[in-house]
C-alpha cells in the first residue's frame, strides 16, 4: 500500500459518521415505509463526505471545485425535476454511467501525473499497489459506462430490448475478460510500465468499454432490472477502487456499501425470478434467440372486452381486489387514480390489497416508488412471496399494465423467453380485469399472454389513466 499523508483525528471521525449514515440510509431504504428517513441519512453522509473532502483537499483550486459541484448539482436539480417517473429506470441507468466514467477519468488523471496523487516510488514509477488499484479502477469504471449506456439505449427504446446474440459471445467474452485480468497484471509486474509500455494502460480501458458493451447487448428486457442493479453494484465498486488510489476512506466505505448491497440485490431478484446470478452478469449465458415469431404480431384470438362501468360493477359486488401494477400504469401516470380507486372500494367494504412482482417495471422498487408516491398505504402493498396464494381466493385480480409477471409461458412454455420466472397467478382469481391499451402489442419479453383470452378474464382496452378514472367515476355513482 502507498503512503498518504497523515489526516487530523477529526478527518477520520466525520467520514466514520458519514459511513454511518450510508449505512443506516441502506437500512432505511429497505422497507417503503422508512425509505424517506433513510434518503435523509444519505443526503446528511454525503454532504459531511464532501465537505469533510473539500476542507482537507490540497490538489485543485477549491473554488473550481465548487464551481464543478454547482454546475453539476444544478443539471442534475433540473433533470430530476423534470423527469417523468417512466423515465426513472433510463435516469438511474445514465447515472450509473456517469460515475464509472467519472472513475476512469480519475484513473486516467492518476496514471498521467501520478507524482499529484502521491502515488509514486523513490524511482518515479506508480506504487505497485496502486497499478492494482488502477487497473482494477479504471477497468470496472469502463465496463460500468458503456453497459450502463446499453442499458439506457434499452430502457430508453434507441435499442430493442430483445436479446441481440452474436455468435461466440461467450468465447468472446471470456477471451477479453482474461485480457484485462492479464494486462492488469503485466502493469502489475513490470519495472517500469509508463515509460517502457505505456499503451497497457489505455489497452486496458479500451478493452473494458469493449466488454461492458458486449456483456449487456444479449441481455433481455425481462432481466434488465437485474441488470440496472448490477450496474448499481459495479459502479459501487469502482468508486471505491478509486478511493484506494487517492486515499479517501469515504469513497472506500460508501463504494463498498453500494457495491455489497447491489451485488444483494441483484442475487436477490435472480433468486425471485429464478434466473442464475451468474449467467444474467455474464451477458444472457445460457439465453438463446427464442421462438420464431417472438415478439412479433399478436395472434388474432377471441377475447372478452369489457368497459369501465363493466368493471366498476364488478369490484362493487367483489370482497377482495387485489391489484398488480406494472409498467403500463407508470406510463400512463395512474398511480393517483389508482389509489383514488382502491379508497372508494374500501369504502363499499371491499378488501383491496396491492401484489408487486419483484421486476415489474424497468428498475428495483419501481412500482413501490410510484404507490409511494401516490400515498398509497404501506401496509396494503405486499410482495409475490406473501401474497401469491391469495389469488385463489380473491374475487377480482385488477392488473393494470402489467404482462410478463402474469404470463402463464414462464411457467408452461420452456421455449419462452421468460421461462422460469416465477409469476404473479392472477389467473387463479374468480375474475381478472386486465387493462392494456390495445391487444396489437406483447410484453416487453415480446411474448403474448394466454391470460388475454381465458373464459374469467375481461380485458379492458384504454389508456390505463383514463381507464382507472372512468372506472372511478362509475364506483362513485
Amino acid at each position: 500500500m502507498h503512503e498518504v499523508a497523515a489526516v487530523p483525528p477529526f478527518v477520520a471521525l466525520a467520514y466514520l459518521i458519514a459511513g454511518v449514515l450510508f449505512i443506516l440510509a441502506l437500512r432505511g431504504l429497505s422497507s417503503p415505509a422508512s425509505s424517506r428517513t433513510g434518503n435523509r441519512f444519505g443526503m446528511a453522509g454525503m454532504a459531511i463526505a464532501v465537505g469533510t473532502t473539500l476542507y482537507t483537499h490540497e490538489i485543485a483550486n477549491l473554488p473550481e471545485i465548487i464551481g464543478a459541484i454547482a454546475i453539476g448539482g444544478v443539471i442534475g436539480f433540473v433533470t430530476a425535476r423534470k423527469i417523468a417517473m417512466t423515465d426513472m429506470p433510463q435516469l438511474v441507468a445514465a447515472f450509473h454511467s456517469l460515475v464509472g466514467l467519472a472513475a476512469v477519468l480519475v484513473g486516467a488523471a492518476a496514471y498521467l501525473t501520478p507524482e499529484a496523487f502521491g502515488i509514486v516510488d523513490a524511482t518515479g514509477q506508480i506504487h505497485n499497489a496502486s497499478r492494482i488499484e488502477l487497473g482494477l479502477g479504471v477497468a470496472i469504471g469502463a465496463i460500468t459506462f458503456s453497459g450502463s449506456v446499453i442499458a439506457f439505449l434499452k430502457l430508453n427504446g434507441n435499442m430493442s430490448g430483445k436479446p441481440i446474440l452474436l455468435p461466440g459471445r461467450h468465447v468472446i467474452n471470456l477471451g477479453t475478460l482474461v485480457a484485462i485480468l492479464g494486462l492488469i497484471a503485466w502493469f502489475y509486474a513490470m519495472a517500469a510500465p509508463t515509460i517502457d509500455a505505456p499503451w497497457l494502460f489505455w489497452t486496458v480501458i479500451a478493452l473494458s468499454f469493449a466488454i461492458g458493451f458486449l456483456l449487456i447487448i444479449p441481455i433481455g428486457g425481462a432481466d434488465m432490472p437485474v441488470v440496472v442493479s448490477m450496474l448499481n453494484s459495479y459502479s459501487g465498486w469502482a468508486a471505491a477502487a478509486m478511493g484506494f488510489t487517492l486515499g479517501n476512506s469515504a469513497m472506500i466505505i460508501t463504494g463498498a456499501l453500494v457495491g455489497s448491497s447491489g451485488a444483494i440485490l441483484s442475487y436477490i431478484m435472480c433468486k425471485a425470478m429464478n434466473r442464475g446470478f451468474i449467467s444474467v452478469i455474464a451477458g444472457g449465458f445460457g439465453a438463446d434467440a427464442g421462438p420464431a415469431g417472438a415478439g412479433g404480431p399478436v395472434i388474432d384470438r377471441a377475447y372478452k372486452r369489457g368497459s369501465a362501468e363493466d368493471a366498476a360493477f364488478l369490484m362493487k359486488q367483489a370482497d377482495s381486489v387485489i391489484i398488480v401494477p406494472g409498467y403500463g400504469m407508470a406510463v400512463s401516470q395512474a398511480q393517483h387514480a389508482l389509489r383514488e380507486m382502491g379508497d372508494l372500494l374500501k369504502k363499499e367494504g371491499v378488501k383491496v390489497k396491492y401484489a408487486i412482482h419483484p421486476v415489474a417495471g424497468r428498475m428495483p422498487g419501481h412500482m413501490n416508488v410510484l404507490l409511494a408516491e401516490a400515498n398509497v398505504p404501506y401496509d396494503e402493498v405486499f410482495e409475490l412471496e406473501d401474497i401469491n396464494g391469495e389469488f385463489g381466493q380473491a374475487d377480482v385480480a385488477f392488473v393494470i399494465g402489467a404482462n410478463d409477471v402474469t404470463n402463464p409461458a414462464a411457467k408452461t412454455d420452456k421455449s419462452s423467453p421468460i421461462y422460469g420466472m416465477p409469476i404473479l397467478d392472477v389467473a387463479n382469481a374468480k375474475s381478472v380485469l386486465f387493462v392494456k391499451r390495445s391487444m396489437g402489442g406483447a410484453g416487453y419479453a415480446g411474448v403474448d399472454n394466454e391470460v388475454f383470452y381465458m373464459d374469467n378474464t375481461m380485458m379492458l382496452l384504454a389508456d390505463a389513466k383514463k381507464m382507472v378514472e372512468e372506472i372511478v367515476k362509475g364506483l362513485a355513482h
